[in-house]
């Protein structure tokens, strides 16, 4: 068994969590749980940086004590991780005991072996960033790191002799070019290093909320040479105990330090640089992500563009944040964060394709084989449709470690809803509902099912380390208890016929409200649950033709645009609900000429319309045809058939109706905008 150990930044307490914090803690829980995953002991680290002039200033400012203050900021920290559901093995705090003579023996050693002074410091300071900025760095006299003003000081300080490792931390980056990524913050700290290095001030006399230098009580560490030696503070660095030194022998080095790009330079050269003084081994990785975005500003609780994880959990369930964040962002770029974007991730990617998947998936294996897993001919897995879906799921499962290694999270996730499409596709093709009516093909019928379930779960094991709730919620529908250890080794074909599936239920619920109306109910405090049974919006306009349930007429020769009046606004369009549906059965509606009572697969069930078309088409003619239906609108009884839809088609001035398809047929369920 390997070990892992993997930490995110510890957070600076002078502000409250929001989104820019958790996405680091969501992107290392991914890591850390794909690595156990796969059979490794790993040791996930987070915590909270809680010294510092910023922390004495905020304390003071909420009229608090210094330590009140940064117990409770801490405490948030720490109670959004349930939350989240991240599966931290520890939480750091700087202010613990442990954590002060860590970084006191650390000081020792690099002072002993002469790589600290005293002198005197003149220059500016930026306390938002916590670091001294020579006159060339400025940027219109402010931080060149953050945009804030900086603050001219003058005292005594000790100083480390960040100048004497030039040369050993280009030869680190020359023989271990993946030592930090992405490369675009590579080529930033090769060239600020190439440039020439100065001597950095490790210590302060002109604030008290810190860890006392060794020996010299009147300076306090520099907030650096203190936040970043938590990493080896967790796993026993200045503890002399038999235990502390056999821990830090098994988890030291880092494997994975996950930052934040706006320090970048303090963990991959200062932090390199205190360790080559004293002689300890250096981490192996350093990687950093970019920023999320609010109308292309970073998140920032100083200029309130920042989003509250617990409100978009509230409202669309945790999975449902989490996958967006994973998805939407590529590691190491920028990325924007807006709620239009989240709620078509939600309706498009979670309940239209992973949710209809697993429920048409599993629904099936209750309705044609009672509940229990079907077992399959081994013959009928060689046919193309079968080879081709196990030909992708075999890929995704050989890569799915690299996508770790990388953190290609966002490309990993889009490869998997590949797989979920290309699964429903597959459904499609076999038609099961139509296979079922044939008792002499009952092993075509189970070999299908077995393949379609098989397959979600193995779409539900390539989702855990991201969903935790909904891969185990799928895994128990399929009658499959989630193991901690599942990756070591997934294969094809360990679905166990004879298995009794769980209960079947819904994942993600579709949202059918515009993003104004959620946000008016948010404003309310009405918002709704996460996730809860969407509320059918209001009934969509009325089709032009006076037969509910035929479709409605698209004049061809219309004389202009409507005149405003008759105009409707975007968010009563998007109450029309318009869905891909497959025709699976036509039958002409005894005495009328113009109904055919039509059976269609909207993804998630099969559904009776009743459409005006029979003028038009023959019964025979459109069975295994694609259309697109008005999927929300009121049931209605025609000629004592109940419609459940309407079937759009183009009705020119005294003409016949014309379908309306697709020059390439989506998957049934699929959403028409």
């Amino acid at each position: 068994m390997s070990t892992f150990f993997i930490t995110t930044p510890i957070y600076y307490i002078n502000a409250e969590p929001h989104l820019g914090h958790a996405y680091t803690t969501m992107v290392a829980d991914a890591v850390a749980r794909a690595h156990r995953l796969m059979g490794d002991d790993v040791f996930f680290l987070t915590g909270t940086d809680e010294h510092g002039q910023k922390v004495e200033r905020a304390a003071k400012k909420a009229g608090l004590t210094t330590p009140e203050f940064a117990t409770r900021v801490a405490q948030k920290f720490r109670d959004i991780l349930p939350v989240l559901d991240i599966s931290n093995d520890d939480f750091i705090r700087t202010t613990e005991p442990r954590h002060h003579r860590a970084c006191q023996a650390l000081w020792r050693r690099v002072r002993d072996n002469g790589h600290i002074y005293k002198g005197k410091y003149e220059g500016w300071y930026c306390t938002v960033d916590e670091v001294f900025v020579p006159d060339t760095q400025l940027k219109d006299g402010r931080c060149p790191i953050c945009g804030n003003s900086v603050e001219w000081i003058y005292e005594e300080s000790y100083f480390f002799r960040l100048s004497a490792f030039q040369r050993p931390l280009l030869e680190l980056y020359e023989k271990h070019p993946d030592f930090l990524s992405p490369e675009t913050r590579r080529n930033e700290m090769l060239s600020f290093l190439r440039a020439g290095l100065e001597d950095l001030s490790v210590s302060r006399t002109s604030i008290k909320w810190g860890i006392p230098v060794p020996d010299d009580p009147a300076h306090v560490m520099y907030v650096w040479f203190d936040a970043l030696t938590n990493y080896m503070t967790a796993v026993g660095f200045g503890d002399e105990s038999a235990p502390a030194r056999e821990r830090f022998a098994q988890y030291w080095p880092a494997d994975l330090h996950l930052i934040g790009k706006e320090i970048v330079r303090q963990h991959s050269i200062y932090w390199p640089a205190f360790l080559l003084a004293a002689g300890l081994p250096l981490p192996k990785r350093v990687l950093s992500h970019g920023w999320w975005l609010m109308e292309g500003a970073k998140m920032s609780k100083s200029i309130g563009n920042v989003v509250a994880p617990r409100d978009y959990i509230r409202r669309f369930g945790l999975d449902a944040l989490r996958y967006f964040v994973y998805r939407e962002m590529v590691f190491g770029q920028d990325a924007d964060f807006t709620d239009e974007a989240f709620l078509t991730r939600y309706n498009a990617d979670l309940a239209n394709d992973l949710g209809n998947l697993v429920s048409r998936a599993t629904t099936m294996v209750h309705r044609y084989c009672g509940g229990v897993v079907p077992a399959s001919d081994a013959s009928l897995m060689k046919r193309e449709p079968e080879e081709r879906l196990a030909t992708l799921a075999d890929k995704l499962m050989l890569a799915r470690a690299s996508w770790f290694d990388s953190l290609a999270l966002s490309g990993h996730l889009r490869a998997v809803w590949e797989l979920i499409a290309e699964t429903n596709r597959y459904i499609v093709a076999r038609e099961p509902w139509t296979i079922a009516k044939d008792p002499a093909r009952t092993a075509e019928l189970h070999a299908a099912l077995y393949v379609a379930a098989d397959t979600v779960r193995i779409v539900a094991e390539l989702i855990r380390p991201f969903m935790p709730g909904t891969s185990d919620r799928t895994l128990r529908m399929l009658g499959v208890e989630p193991a901690p250890q599942s990756w070591v080794n997934l294969k094809r074909g360990d679905l166990v016929a004879g298995a009794r599936l769980g209960e079947t239920a819904p994942l993600f619920p579709r949202i059918e409200h515009t993003v104004e109306e959620l946000r008016q109910m948010a404003d309310n405090q009405d918002a709704p649950g996460a996730p809860s049974e969407p509320k059918t919006p209001g009934s969509p306009a009325t089709a032009s033709t006076s037969v509910p349930g035929a479709p409605p007429s698209v004049s061809t020769n219309a004389p202009g645009a409507p005149s405003a009046p008759d105009r409707i606004s975007i968010d009563d369009f998007m109450k029309v609900e318009l869905r891909v549906a497959k025709v699976l059965t036509a039958e002409r509606v005894p005495k009328s000429n113009r109904l055919l009572k039509l059976g269609v697969d909207v993804g998630t069930e099969q559904r009776t319309i009743v459409a005006g078309i029979a003028e038009a088409y023959e019964p025979e003619a459109i069975i295994g045809r694609t259309v697109v239906i008005v999927f929300n609108l009121k049931p209605a009884k025609l000629m004592g058939v109940e419609s459940n839809g309407m079937v759009l088609a183009a009705s020119p001035e005294g003409g016949k109706p014309t379908l309306i398809g697709f020059e390439a047929p989506p998957v049934p369920g699929t959403r028409v905008r």
